[in-house]
């Protein structure tokens, strides 16, 4: 039950939230439409950027998502070049994924502008404020 006497605040909360999010996907957002991608597109390539050979398994657990739903974003960004898909060495029904040199420089792209907009946000704000969100939002996604 939320606080009545907090109501208004905590409203001010979610759209501080929806309109940083807002400005967060905003910039990656004009560069995935180049190429007709979307934000699944952009979550696929990060993490498979991140750890490579990350089995589409394991992409699904990191990402709260079924196989289903990131088999297109996987086939899309395959046909362009930018991910590849091959068996695993030890057991062939494991599919494991690697960004190409094309899809490491888009995946750095993107990563890249949002980057750069949290470390000028958190320039302006202050290392205890920088300290103070990491907690909130890292509470948020449960880290």
């Amino acid at each position: 039950m939320i606080d009545v006497n907090r109501e208004a605040e905590l409203r001010r909360a979610v759209e501080a939230l929806y309109f940083g999010y807002r400005a967060f996907t905003a910039l990656p957002d004009a560069i995935l439409a180049e190429y007709d991608l979307g934000r699944a597109h952009h979550r696929v390539l990060y993490f498979v950027q991140r750890e490579r050979g990350i089995s589409i398994g394991e992409l699904t657990a990191v990402l709260a998502v079924t196989k289903q739903a990131v088999n297109r974003p996987i086939r899309d960004l395959e046909a362009l070049g930018m991910l590849t898909i091959e068996a695993d060495e030890t057991d062939r029904r494991v599919r494991r994924l690697a960004t190409t040199p094309r899809g490491a420089e888009l995946e750095a792209r993107l990563t890249g502008v949002q980057a750069e907009l949290l470390a000028d946000v958190f320039d302006g704000a202050g290392e205890r404020a920088e300290a103070g969100w990491r907690a909130v939002i890292g509470r948020l996604a449960g880290m």
